[in-house]
């Protein structure tokens, strides 16, 4: 089974000889090497490219070790660019295995050699142009940034969307969410038939892939037991606001077990690191301002979130957030949980304060549009109760809320947009229906 992955193939494109590295990131398992090794090698073949100018290297494989030496990967290359006057294209697979090493030519114990060098090395031959996967986000640390400067783009690629996945769907849309909410969008998953089968696949994902890596990487074998149930508290409390205080309260209270706020936001940004969660800050719509704590936390895959659990949590409603959640960060937006402070007299002409919140909000440029979420507003309390936050907000751009129902696209008085998710995950332009 072929997956088109046209929006990230379109970027690939788009960046294509742009004398900058593409560096392809994303969690382990989604599909990064099958976009640059497959689409984006047959793109290449299609368009004129030969064999002798795409210079593959898979570092993940055995065979391949030898050069996660940064010289000897160097090296290989260089071996490979034997004519001036053609273009080569450099594809390497999983670059975070490339180690750090002694520079052998100098005396100074200090001075290293990375895949920083070995890239940047290559980046300056002039027919090059390079081509790297990485599955740990600290290859876009703000250390790596700085010696990248302005030669490196990001093409961050995530499990399936709902879209992508339907696309090779065998059933209806109905039918579709219900197995996407369930078991999410890594591409395996769709290639098993039963439950036990894709339970399976999504806990091993976890315990051989993901949190080995994390506990090998960050050399935390006396902890990982507390790290395992902050993972599990987490995925518990997806779509909720919440902070390091207190989840350390909560292993206080049900673990018995005393763990620093600091140590909590540590390991929560070690999950990031290995692109297994999100978080999503709190923004104060008419302050202008954001807010520390309380924030929230998303899970790049849903099916991953429901496995942890045993599938036995499956709040609709909170995993509908964060597959909308998911969707709109592939869109490019910068996603916020949105706050609206109110004052308001109680029945006594007391004066009182209410925080409202939005699920999202969305700012892309000068773009922004605020997005709830919600399972059904057929009822008429239901309803207002879903937009009380939107029509408090003071300024004209566009609201919209996502129901699970499958309606016709409407506004209310408002000029609130009322759409179904599936409508609203299949299109691309649905903000602007």
């Amino acid at each position: 089974m072929e997956i088109a992955r046209d929006h990230y193939l379109r970027q690939l494109i788009e960046k294509k000889d742009n004398g900058r590295v593409k560096i392809v990131t994303g969690i382990r398992r989604c599909g990064k090497s099958f976009l640059v090794f497959t689409l984006f090698d047959r793109y290449l073949r299609e368009n004129g490219v030969g064999d002798d100018q795409i210079i593959s290297l898979a570092l993940d494989e055995l065979p391949n070790a030898k050069y996660r030496n940064p010289i000897e990967l160097d090296k290989y290359v260089r071996d490979r660019i034997t004519d001036k006057t053609k273009r080569y294209y450099v594809l390497i697979d999983e670059i975070q295995f490339v180690s750090e090493i002694q520079n052998p030519y100098v005396d100074d114990p200090e001075a290293k050699l990375t895949f920083i060098d070995a890239v940047i090395g290559l980046m300056r031959i002039k027919n090059a142009d390079i081509y790297v996967t990485g599955s740990n986000s600290k290859l876009l640390s703000t250390d790596i940034l700085t010696q990248f400067r302005d030669r490196g783009d990001e093409i961050r690629v995530n499990p399936l969307s709902f879209a992508e996945f339907y696309s090779v769907y065998a059933g209806d849309k109905r039918s579709a969410w219900g197995d996407y909410y369930t078991y999410g969008g890594m591409p395996l998953v769709l290639t098993f038939k039963t439950h036990a089968e894709k339970s399976k696949y999504l806990l091993d994902l976890f315990r051989n892939t993901y949190i080995k890596d994390v506990i090998e990487r960050h050399k935390i074998l006396n902890d990982s037991s507390v790290l395992e149930d902050l993972l599990n508290i987490v995925s518990s409390s997806i779509g909720s606001l919440t902070n390091p205080t207190k989840l350390s309260n909560t292993f206080g209270s049900e673990k018995h077990i005393a763990i620093s706020p600091d140590t909590i936001d540590t390991y929560l940004g070690y999950f990031s690191e290995a692109f297994l969660i999100h978080e999503s800050l709190r923004y104060d719509v008419k302050g202008k301002k954001y807010m520390k704590t309380p924030l929230k936390y998303y899970f790049t895959d849903v099916g991953l979130r429901n496995a942890r659990l045993g599938f036995r949590q499956q709040e609709e409603t909170h995993i509908m957030e964060n597959v909308i959640f998911n969707d709109l960060k592939r869109r490019g937006f910068n996603v916020d949980v949105g706050s609206v402070e109110y004052n308001y007299r109680d029945d006594n002409g007391k004066k009182e304060r209410k925080q409202l919140e939005v699920d999202f909000v969305l700012n892309q440029g000068s773009r922004r549009y605020y997005v709830q979420s919600a399972l059904t507003v057929a009822d008429p309390g239901k309803r207002q109760q879903e937009i009380e936050s939107l029509i408090r907000i003071p300024d004209s751009f566009k609201k919209i809320v996502v129901v699970k129902d499958y309606i016709t696209p409407w506004r209310d008085d408002n000029g609130i947009l009322y759409i179904g998710v599936e409508q609203f995950l299949l299109d691309d332009n649905s903000l602007d229906v």
